[in-house]
């Protein structure tokens, strides 16, 4: 295939609107909390306001709220409304190969560098420069909104902005969403991170929402 073929920022701004988002007017939600780590399992509650500010209640261990507290902010950040032409109105998108895996897309302008792959209207792949690194995600499942796709069963890895080599261990996650029931808002029941520790030992996290309602 040669590159003319392929508008890639049609293709790329397609699949950006093709990701779910919130609505405008977020107000905000609460419920319980739980964290499983091996053996061990706390729970908590939860208060995330219309500023995406994650509140962990009844739960003293500062690591454990944390760790809650990130899984709470990052998916809700991601959720945020943002258009095509404010956020890419400085970059261009480059063709650089067609795999099976979708049209791998090279940006240029103020995100020089970053890379994506894009099949079925969706991005299955970033490779994007990120407070002083690289993270790379690799998407193997989607979950289906009917308005916008949210990833459910993914790879993450920080890697190292010179050289590209492995700043982390390879994280799989594994995420399942729920509809509040208002206004089609879908956010995190449950998170799943799964991967190898220094011994290559097998370890797995999970976080856990439940009785979940709007604010």
């Amino acid at each position: 295939m040669i590159s003319s073929k392929f508008n890639c920022k049609e293709i790329f701004k397609e699949a950006y609107k093709n990701r779910y988002t919130w609505p405008n007017k977020f107000t905000g939600y609460s419920g319980k909390c739980i964290f499983a780590e091996n053996e061990k399992s706390i729970e908590g509650e939860f208060v995330l306001d219309s500023n995406f500010k994650p509140k962990i209640l009844n739960i003293s261990d500062n690591n454990i709220v944390k760790g809650i507290s990130s899984q709470l902010f990052e998916v809700a950040i991601h959720r945020v409304k943002r258009e095509f032409s404010e956020v890419h109105k400085n970059n261009n998108f480059k063709f650089i190969e067609e795999l099976d895996k979708g049209i791998k897309i090279e940006v240029s302008g103020k995100n020089e560098g970053d890379k994506y792959i894009v099949k079925d209207k969706k991005i299955n792949m970033v490779f994007r420069k990120i407070h002083g690194f690289i993270i790379e995600i690799f998407v193997k499942e989607f979950i289906d909104t009917g308005d916008g796709f949210l990833s459910k069963k993914y790879t993450s890895q920080q890697l190292d902005i010179e050289t590209f080599t492995p700043k982390t261990k390879i994280l799989e996650y594994e995420d399942n969403f729920v509809d509040l029931g208002i206004n089609n808002i879908w956010v995190l029941e449950s998170r799943i991170i799964k991967y190898l520790d220094n011994e290559n030992k097998k370890k797995e996290i999970k976080y856990v929402f439940e009785e979940l309602s709007p604010i």
